[in-house]
């Protein structure tokens, strides 16, 4: 499947949720039921996906979780938080960045259009 096709199945998963619970919840409660969706879907879904961090000699084995994992390409990062700032977006880039992945998905439910909370992120390299 290509990466374009998973973001966009994410995606969908991501509206069908939101479409029925709505906007005003805790963050947990959009964790669960988007990796229900996305399971059910069909993707391959890694969640709370540990991810080590390396620093010269020091290696911390569970630095940090990423929300999930998908496909073993997609990093998503749900929110639900009043606005997204630029420390969201750079969560996600250094998730992307200690997992050696390319392409993220930062998720904000608690917006009235989920169109205006999903942000597609690339790591560079």
């Amino acid at each position: 499947m290509e990466t374009n096709e998973i973001t966009d199945k994410i995606i969908g998963c991501a509206i069908k949720v939101h479409k029925v619970l709505g906007p005003g919840l805790l963050e947990s409660a959009y964790q669960t039921c988007l990796y229900y969706e996305l399971v059910k879907s069909g993707l391959h879904v890694e969640k709370e996906k540990a991810l080590p961090l390396v620093y010269e000699e020091v290696k911390l084995d569970c630095g940090y979780r990423m929300d999930f994992l998908i496909e073993h390409r997609v990093v998503v990062e749900v929110k639900s938080v009043e606005s997204l700032t630029d420390i969201h977006l750079a969560q996600v880039l250094t998730y992307l960045k200690l997992s050696e992945n390319r392409f993220g998905l930062l998720i904000n439910f608690n917006v009235v259009k989920l169109k205006d909370g999903v942000k597609r992120v690339v790591n560079g390299y």
